[in-house]
């Protein structure tokens, strides 16, 4: 997208990157304008299927979490106004270094984190009690971080010593601190709206001030995992308001194998409109709002 007055910087998964351009021509040292598309990944892979308002779900639920920890923690948001062409999905936000860790908490077991217990008995090191089950409430959120991977491979989890390594033990303290206070107050708001927050990750990066900073996205369907309260059955894979329906009909419908190097399939449209309506759900009943 070529947008007048910005230089396009780096393309992930979902989100594009560019700087605002100076009288000079040069790219603004200290911020970013972070544009959420409507792309959607699974597995690894950016899947060909856009799913429509995905980008302004995900830019407007964030700004909603903002608010509701900012006493926990700064955020990077210094505007919400950008160009017309990208307006309600698009932040002006800090440039920040960021820590090279993915923060995931977790306060259920499902996902990746039971494939781990399941064989190991933990979850980045962390030892869980015998006999949970996928859905399993844990008896407390735990910090089970992961490598952040170069864009088309997989994070892998890391104990807590191996982020202690890689930012200092001040740092990674904190950083397992804020997780965990995120998870927490996100599921105190939720549980008022009937939704059970599993699981959650988090990306921070380093202010002016030598804090961490709250970067990127929180507490969206693309970073956390969203369940009803009132369908959670500990034993079997529960009902989600998240990509997790992209997941579950990749692996169990389309016919497509993660181990075969194949780029996933084109999404169908019914697949398309349930994934956004449960996107949609979780923003409208989250925030009792509408999507403008």
């Amino acid at each position: 997208m070529d947008l007048p007055g910005y230089v396009h910087l780096y393309s992930g998964k979902v989100r594009d990157l560019y700087a605002p351009v100076g009288p000079s021509g040069e790219p603004d040292p200290d911020r970013i304008l972070l544009v959420a598309s409507d792309r959607i990944s699974a597995y690894d892979h950016i899947l060909g299927t856009p799913i429509p308002d995905k980008g302004r779900i995900l830019t407007q639920l964030s700004l909603w979490w903002f608010e509701r920890l900012a006493d926990l923690v700064p955020n990077h948001v210094l505007s919400t106004e950008v160009p017309a062409a990208v307006a309600g999905r698009a932040l002006l936000v800090r440039r920040l270094d960021m820590l090279p860790v993915e923060c995931v908490a977790r306060a259920y077991l499902t996902g990746g984190g039971l494939e781990e217990y399941a064989a190991t008995g933990r979850v980045s090191g962390v030892p869980l009690p015998a006999g949970l089950v996928d859905g399993s409430r844990l008896p407390e959120p735990v910090f089970t971080p992961s490598t952040k991977a170069p864009q088309g491979e997989h994070d892998q989890p890391i104990p807590y010593a191996a982020v202690v390594d890689l930012v200092g033990p001040d740092r990674a303290a904190a950083a397992r601190d804020l997780t965990v206070a995120i998870l927490r107050r996100g599921n105190e708001i939720a549980a008022e709206r009937g939704i059970l927050l599993a699981d959650t990750k988090v990306e921070f990066g380093i202010g002016s001030g030598d804090e961490l900073v709250l970067a990127d996205e929180v507490l969206t369907p693309d970073s956390s995992r969203f369940w009803p309260a009132d369908q959670w059955v500990p034993g079997r894979v529960q009902p989600s308001f998240d990509k997790q329906y992209v997941r579950d009909w990749l692996t169990h419908e389309s016919g497509w194998s993660k181990s075969s190097g194949e780029a996933p399939p084109p999404l169908p449209e019914s697949v398309v409109e349930q994934t956004r309506a449960r996107y949609l759900e979780a923003y409208e009943r989250l925030t009792g709002r509408t999507l403008d």
